[in-house]
């Protein structure tokens, strides 16, 4: 049988904050519900985890396979090279970045930003539950969601090639970024019919050249291709 791995602790502070929500069926004992999530023994959190079984809730989003993935191990391994203390994911999505990150950089302050409003209300369920260091917002990329200068990384992971105005995309991550702009996209053609472009090595120069940044760095990961702008 295979062994299957869970963020187990991330999965805690969702179940946990779906359990705070109207209309859900978890149910978590107070003093569960109370306890800082970090004081949580093994125990309690497998307590937690078999709540949120009973009550049918999916917990795949979880699995810690994330991480194994070629281009989310690429990113993670840049980010070990830098410096950074705070970080915007656009278009977080189901967490197959974010839950990865959160694991391997527990001091980091991060705002997660999704258009989609299940998607936004999925990851809220984490802060609720007691990732303090998440915030999450319910806003488009396009119409800047943070001020200038407001994080030291912005990542914008599989994402701009679902966007209609890219450009106006990468202008605003440049523009709230302090340090670096990281990006991962899809290097070849494929029959994803939500995306719009092929984003080559030379869109991408160009659309960050426009923006005002022209330190690019790139790389080839295994269908996908990587870069980070230096601001």
């Amino acid at each position: 049988m295979e062994d299957i791995r869970y963020y187990d602790r991330l999965a805690a502070a969702y179940i946990r904050g779906r359990a705070e929500q109207k209309g859900t069926s978890v149910f978590i004992e107070k003093e569960l519900l109370s306890k800082a999530l970090s004081e949580l023994t093994e125990k309690e959190i497998e307590e937690i985890l078999e709540a949120g079984r009973k009550a049918e809730e999916k917990l795949y989003a979880f699995k810690s396979i994330h991480n194994d993935m070629p281009r989310v191990k690429r990113v993670l391994g840049f980010l070990k090279s830098v410096q950074f203390q705070s970080l915007l994911d656009v278009g977080s999505g189901r967490g197959v970045f974010l839950f990865p990150f959160l694991e391997e950089f527990p001091q980091v302050q991060v705002t997660s930003v999704d258009i989609l409003p299940y998607r936004a209300e999925f990851l809220q369920a984490l802060c609720d539950g007691g990732i303090a260091r998440l915030r999450v917002l319910e806003e488009n990329i396009c119409m800047q969601p943070l001020p200038d200068k407001a994080v030291d990384v912005v990542t914008m992971l599989e994402v701009l090639e679902h966007i209609p105005d890219a450009e106006k995309a990468v202008k605003a991550a440049v523009r709230m970024a302090r340090k670096y702009v990281v990006v991962t996209v899809p290097s070849r053609p494929d029959n994803n019919p939500e995306h719009i472009y092929l984003l080559t090595k030379q869109i991408l120069t160009e659309m960050f050249e426009a923006a005002g940044c022209t330190r690019l760095h790139f790389d080839g990961v295994s269908g996908h291709l990587f870069m980070a702008a230096v601001m």
